[in-house]
């Protein structure tokens, strides 16, 4: 009898910090205690490991077996430790080799007879093991996402037994390999949008320029099927952006694979989500929409019906790209760089040309955002009924591919400029960037003081007058793209009780 030491991975947030699994066989009464701060779930994998073991033909001694996960001050949670642990005591009884283990870091958890189920956050711990010099071994069912990391070999194991096999010198595990290409995810087509020409024009400068948008129309006008076609005319994501996407997904328990993991995210929630579900959060932080939309589209139609304390959390993520949950127990940082397309009634009634709300119900309507909000909004756009004529043409608009290659150039000078979109400028990074001759100089302050805007409205304001300058291939911003720039900010300027 002894001590075996086996390696492993932990979830905390987006980090896989790495575990010890030191297993100790000892005489005295049989037992088996685990330590090292573990959840209930954990503190449970020594029933399963016992019934894997028995029922693979191997022996539990009738000893004391002592599990120490390390470090003592990590908090330990879910099934995947139960595959180091069972490959721990086989190592400190002489059922296996002990000499090969400190070449591999394992994850899995296993059933009772034996066979390895997938776990959450498998992506995490391959990015983490990448400069380990030690070899990963996942569960079978984890194998497609444990391949997209480029430089890594993880290896799958379908149970308990191929595993034993591999440290015995038998027969090798196989190499973990990406998903077969197949269809992929459906991205929405702009062409299927009838008329709102203004609408799209939108559209596509708060995608060249990565701006946050609102659209306001009545039910029925198209907002929420214009920003569904957002994702279709964004550009691709980088190998890069594709992993922080897809690790956050790994982190929340969801499923990624190759087929669709360098789509761009699109989140819809409900109206009736908390702020949590937004954010994210809990006992245990896990990552809300806003993190589940990093690189991608977060979507919120019916805005003032969401409760204000929820959006209200948005404020900080929409300036920074990432939230910080804090909990008693430990706090986590999830990034959160997405792009806010968001849809609202004019009115709490929405029936356009027949309402019949007064301008006290409209205004407590539209009171629901805070001004805050709205102010980080950078475009508002009005998105009237279409008519029934542009309804039934069988003229088909501008595709989603022409407007991407617009959005792609757009995007690239950005980059090649300033190596970044131009929503992310920073305050001093627009005075550089986005510098105006006097006459136009003259045009945005008459603009700000008879529309009573903010300082941050008045960068915001210039930085899509970059973007709409970038569109138009034009090195300097000109009176007509700062006046465009300006007039997307008519929500702020709009009378309480006039409807559109």
């Amino acid at each position: 009898m002894g001590l075996a030491t086996v390696y492993s991975r932990a979830q905390v947030g987006l980090d896989a910090p790495l575990v010890t699994v030191e297993v100790h066989v000892a005489g005295g009464l049989p037992s088996m205690s685990i330590v090292g701060l573990p959840e209930a779930a954990v503190r449970e994998s020594k029933d399963r490991v016992r019934a894997a073991l028995q029922n693979n033909g191997f022996t539990v001694p009738p000893r004391r077996i002592t599990i120490n996960l390390a470090p003592a001050d990590l908090p330990k949670e879910g099934g995947r430790f139960d595959l180091p642990i069972a490959i721990g005591i086989l190592a400190a009884t002489g059922q296996i080799p002990n000499d090969g283990l400190t070449k591999l870091e394992l994850l899995g958890e296993l059933s009772l007879s034996g066979e390895l189920r997938g776990v959450t956050g498998v992506l995490n711990a391959v990015l983490a093991s990448r400069d380990s010099e030690r070899q990963l071994i996942v569960p079978r069912s984890n194998g497609a996402e444990a391949a997209l990391v480029k430089g890594t070999e993880p290896l799958v194991a379908e149970n308990l037994l191929s595993v034993t096999a591999q440290l015995c010198g038998g027969d090798r595990l196989s190499k973990a390999q990406p998903a077969k290409p197949g269809a992929g995810s459906r991205v929405l087509d702009l062409s299927d949008v009838r008329g709102q020409a203004h609408a799209r024009r939108a559209l596509e400068i708060a995608a060249a320029g990565n701006h946050n948008l609102l659209f306001i129309g009545p039910p029925g006008s198209g907002k929420s099927m214009l920003a569904s076609r957002m994702p279709g005319i964004l550009p691709p994501l980088t190998e890069e952006e594709a992993i922080a996407s897809a690790a956050v997904r790994s982190a929340a328990g969801k499923r990624v694979d190759a087929i669709d993991w360098k789509v761009r995210p699109f989140r819809s929630p409900h109206h009736s989500a908390s702020g949590v579900a937004l954010v994210g959060g809990g006992s245990q932080p896990r990552p809300g929409e806003i993190s589940l939309a990093h690189h991608g589209v977060l979507f919120l139609d019916e805005l003032p019906e969401f409760d204000r304390n929820a959006l209200e959390v948005l404020r900080e993520p929409l300036e920074t790209g990432e939230i910080q949950i804090s909990r008693a127990a430990r706090s986590v940082c999830y990034p959160a760089n997405f792009l806010l397309v968001a849809a609202m009634n004019p009115c709490p009634c929405g029936s356009g040309k027949e309402c019949r709300c007064t301008a006290e119900q409209i205004a407590r309507y539209r009171g629901k955002l805070s001004g805050p909000l709205l102010d980080r909004i950078d475009l508002h756009v009005e998105v009237p009924a279409v008519p029934v004529r542009e309804l039934t043409s069988k003229e088909l608009g501008e595709g989603s591919a022409a407007v991407a290659s617009r959005v792609l150039a757009c995007r690239n000078a950005a980059l090649q400029r300033q190596n970044k979109p131009n929503a992310l400028l920073a305050a001093g990074e627009v005075d550089k960037f986005c510098a105006l001759q006097p006459a136009e100089q003259q045009l945005i302050e008459t603009a700000i003081d008879k529309l009573g805007l903010s300082a941050r409205a008045y960068h915001r304001i210039l930085r899509v007058a970059r973007t709409i300058a970038d569109l138009a291939g034009a090195e300097q911003i000109g009176r007509a793209h700062l006046s465009e720039a300006i007039g997307y900010r008519k929500i702020e300027r709009q009378p309480a009780g006039l409807q559109y």
